[in-house]
Formats: structure tokens, sequence, C-alpha cells
């Protein structure tokens, strides 16, 4: 039991603290700069969309907004079997930069991806959806990076909250606050292991289509990029902004759908797990092990309830206290002082109990397909 109780312990500190740790120190023994310069590629911007005509008016609006040269910048809509009046609304935009394909039938948003890529001609993709609205310099800013010759995709950065306000500080919002601060270190000491799928852009040359199917698109495009000999790099300058509270039930699906496309990714790329993964090390302490941490947070439970001694005794109450506020959160009541231990714990519950549901996804082979 003791052994399962430090195993589940490390495990899980390393997980969240470990590696960020480690990637910290990287960048101070073996920095890697990129060559940022004025830089100005044709870009096609490639956008998947399916049932949205709420935000699409809005989207488009904002892809005017843009402060890149017209000239330089076409825009590609690939509706995919949208059912209300999207297509419509693709079929009667006024402006000539933006060439839309639309699809009768639902394939997937990775064929859909594959149809815009076709389509594009530009130097550079980048990569959008349909809900987050990129601010004006963010393309711009984005495309100083391809000035180094050896950055072959460049992430921006997904700010969560009120564009015109503040970023959300609480929940999720700290969490991804984490999750950006380790894409920056990787970024600032090698490749970032995948991409910030909202905005992010990629060489065309270097775009393997993701097959038919795949969940994790801004993953997998990245990592192939780096199996390429090229950088994957993280640029916080270059932002995108979207709401930070979609509602529970939306938000949960969603990283149930995320993290199960974790497990379907290495059934289409077994190579991740290989040596021909030139970031292996960083792709298992980013991806892979956070889909473990659940089982590893049951184990710390169970092993320190029946270990004897009063370390493991007052282990075992300070995870009962840890569950017990994330419970609390969930009523929404106004905790004060509580609410900002209670809103962190909740999170973490909650995100590893969507990767425990998509590992039973995955055990039966229940497949999640990809959706507005």
């Amino acid at each position: 039991m003791k052994v399962a109780f430090w195993l589940s312990l490390t495990g899980i500190v390393y997980t969240y603290l470990g590696y960020a740790g480690w990637l910290w120190l990287r960048t101070r023994i073996r920095p890697r700069s990129v060559k940022q310069a004025s830089y100005w590629p044709m870009v096609s911007v490639a956008m998947v969309v399916q049932n949205e005509e709420r935000t699409l008016e809005a989207k488009l609006a904002n892809f005017e907004e843009l402060n890149y040269p017209p000239e330089k910048l076409e825009i590609i809509v690939v509706s995919d079997g949208s059912t209300d009046s999207t297509a419509a609304l693709l079929s009667g935009s006024l402006s000539s930069r933006v060439r839309a394909k639309i699809n009768p039938v639902a394939g997937g948003k990775a064929s859909a991806l594959s149809d815009a890529l076709a389509l594009a001609a530009g130097e550079v993709v980048v990569f959008t959806d349909a809900r987050q609205r990129i601010e004006a310099e963010a393309v711009r800013l984005l495309m100083e990076n391809f000035a180094d010759l050896s950055i072959g995709c460049a992430s921006g950065e997904l700010m969560l909250g009120d564009q015109h306000g503040s970023e959300a500080r609480e929940g999720l919002g700290l969490y991804w606050k984490i999750e950006k601060k380790i894409r920056e270190l990787e970024s600032e000491s090698g490749s970032v292991v995948g991409a910030t799928g909202a905005f992010y852009a990629v060489r065309k040359n270097l775009v393997v289509p993701p097959p038919a199917g795949t969940i994790l698109d801004d993953v997998f495009i990245p990592m192939n990029v780096v199996r390429g000999g090229s950088r994957v790099v993280f640029d916080g300058r270059a932002r995108a902004w979207d709401s930070s509270n979609l509602g529970s039930s939306r938000e949960f699906h969603r990283k149930v759908r995320t993290l199960g496309g974790n497990y379907q990714l290495l059934q289409l790329a077994p190579w991740l797990l290989s040596p021909k993964n030139p970031i292996l090390f960083e792709f298992v302490s980013h991806k892979l092990l956070r889909l473990f941490v659940p089982f590893a947070l049951v184990f710390a439970l169970f092993s320190s309830a029946f270990v004897p001694g009063a370390f493991y005794r007052a282990s075992f109450w300070l995870q009962v206290l840890f569950y017990g506020l994330s419970l609390l959160a969930l009523t929404h009541l106004r905790l004060g002082f509580l609410q900002r231990l209670a809103d962190p714990a909740k999170t973490l519950v909650v995100l590893n109990a969507a990767a425990l549901v998509a590992f039973l996804n995955f055990a039966v082979g229940r497949k999640v397909v990809w959706s507005r």
C-alpha cells in the first residue's frame, strides 16, 4: 500500500508540477530563441464550420478586422453538413476574400480540413474555429515567427474571458494559465506538444492532412511538423479570445472528446511512442501522463486510508477535504475565502472525471466524433 501511495503521489506531482519545473530548468540551461522579424507571406485562413449560424457572421466580420494586407490574405470556409442557415450565409458573403465550400453531407472535421487545404493558395495556413475572436494584429504577429526558417508551426494564445475586459482567473481559467505556461516553456527550449486549435499556423508544405475521423488535428498536424525536423513554437503575443464559461455540460463533453483524442492519436500515429518522435519525452509528460492521473488519485486516496501512521492519516483527510471543497463549488454558494480553493479543486476533479470517461469510452470502443 505504501508503494502504491508514493508511486501515485509522485505521478500526480510530476504531471502537474515536476514537468513544468524540468522545462523551466531546461530553458535556463539550453534556451532556443526564435528569430522573429517582419514577414508577409501569402496566408490562407482555413475554418471548418457546422451549424454555426449564430457565430458565423461575427467571425467573418472579425476576419475583416485583421491588420494584414488584403491581397495576401484569403479566407477558406468549409461547411461540413450544416443543416441550419450556415451554407446560405456563406453563399451570400459579399467579401471577395472568402472562398466557401459547401459539403451537403457531414464527413467530419478532418475530412473538411483536407478540403480546405486543397483550396489553399497560401504559403502559410492559419487554422481557426468559428467561436473565437482573433485580435487585429494576431495574424501579423504570428507570421513573424516564420521569418525563422527552423519554425514550421506557430501557435497563438487562447485567452478565456472578455476581450474588452480581463482574462478569467478562477476554475478553468487558472488551469488554462498553467497549461499555457507549460507551452511557453516547451517553446522556449524546443517544440510545443500540439497547438492551440482555435488559432495556429503551419507552413503549407509541411502540413500532413489528418486521417478522416481525427479528433485532435491540432496535435496530429504539429507533431508531424516536428517529425519532419521543424519546430513548433508558442507565441503569446498572437491572441484569440473565447468565453471562459461555455456551460458545464458542454465543457465537460469537450474535455472528454479532447482527452479521448489522445487515445485515438496512439492508434492513428503509433510512431508517437517510438524513437521516430523527436519529442517523445515531452509527449508522454504533457499528454499521456494526464490520462493516468485519475487512477493515481484513486490509488492515493484508498492507499492512504489503509496505511497506518499519522502522516498517511493526515494525507487521507487532506484529500477528503480537497474533494469536499470541489463538491462545495458545485453548489454555487458564495464561499468567500474558500471559493479561491474550491474553484481550482472542482476544476481538477472535473478534468480528471473527464479523463476517466474518455478512458471508458476508449475501452468499450465508443467513438466520440467532432461536432460544433
